[in-house]
């Protein structure tokens, strides 16, 4: 029966979809894509999906041809027959653009949900939506994977002594709350107020770190801004050591120089979007092939995929 699953990749993930394909115990499919000298492309399958599963793994993080490239792998494989068509989309990008936070502007990811739906996806498969919410702008299931999976065995094994939880922003409160209540113990919060995007007027920690060991989590990490300058008001406030986790490391700006030049022992990283540089030792990166390989197979299969989120399942 798993004869009829077949994974492909676009340009962005290949690294990536490579090991979910080797996790899950199969070859990427035959898929390539062709290129006009004006920067046109289009994507063609070079074996017959006709009935098949169908998994399309693109992130879409910037620039946006990686959006449009998995739009037409989509359309592509509908139009060839495919029997049933899951867009794995390791980082769903514009989703900060979830709700009208000023007037006169865009919901994009409202937008993006409606093009692959468009487009001919069955299903959507991602990890770690900026908004949980974002799921309820999709009218085809949407599979969200948590990467608690990957990260609390990874804390666990560190054996960190007082140890507490921080939420860089209010946004964060609910995500950092479950893996604290997962060690069993208390969190705090970081709360920020912006000039503008990627900028930063000011902080307010809520909450007592005084000798502890603080572990910040979010979601994105992209100019770093509110990373660095948490960790940086953390330890002013007697904290013995800051580091960070963060599913997706967009890292624009002069967010390796900052990473490099804060006060975080570490930054812990998946691989949902590719490094550009590998020269900060501060960083490590975290594989997710195998959590989505298991993730597909318990799609294919009709099983659960709460049963992956290890905060959810403790007794």
């Amino acid at each position: 029966m798993d004869s009829s699953v077949k994974i492909f990749s676009g340009t962005a993930s290949k690294y990536l979809a490579e090991k979910i394909a080797k996790s899950y115990g199969k070859s990427l499919g035959a898929l390539s894509i062709q290129k006009f000298s004006d920067g046109e492309f289009q994507p063609v399958f070079n074996e017959s999906i006709r009935g098949d599963y169908v998994f399309l793994v693109q992130a879409t993080f910037s620039p946006s041809d990686n959006l449009m490239e998995l739009l037409m792998m989509i359309d592509a494989a509908r139009r060839a027959s495919a029997g049933y068509i899951t867009a794995v989309i390791p980082y769903f990008g514009f989703a900060r653009q979830d709700r009208k936070d000023k007037p006169r502007v865009a919901i994009a990811s409202k937008l993006v949900a409606n093009l692959l739906t468009v487009a001919g996806a069955n299903r959507v498969m991602t990890m770690d939506l900026h908004a949980p919410q974002i799921q309820g702008f999709f009218d085809i299931p949407v599979d969200h994977l948590d990467s608690s999976a990957i990260f609390i065995p990874y804390i666990e094994k560190l054996k960190i002594e007082n140890l507490i939880f921080a939420a860089p922003d209010v946004g964060s409160t609910n995500r950092v709350r479950e893996v604290a209540k997962y060690f069993e113990t208390d969190m705090v919060i970081c709360d920020k107020q912006r000039k503008r995007a990627n900028e930063i007027a000011s902080m307010t920690v809520i909450g007592d770190v005084t000798g502890r060991n603080v572990v910040l989590i979010d979601d994105i990490c992209d100019t770093a801004g509110t990373l660095c300058k948490s960790a940086a008001i953390l330890k002013e406030r007697g904290a013995l050591s800051v580091r960070a986790f963060c599913t997706h490391p967009v890292l624009s700006g002069n967010a390796y120089e900052n990473i490099a030049n804060s006060q975080l022992e570490e930054l812990v990283v998946c691989d949902t979007i590719p490094l550009k540089r590998t020269d900060v030792s501060k960083i490590k990166v975290l594989p997710t092939g195998e959590l989505f390989a298991i993730a597909i197979r318990n799609t294919f299969e009709n099983k659960s995929i709460s049963s992956l989120f290890i905060h959810s399942n403790r007794k």
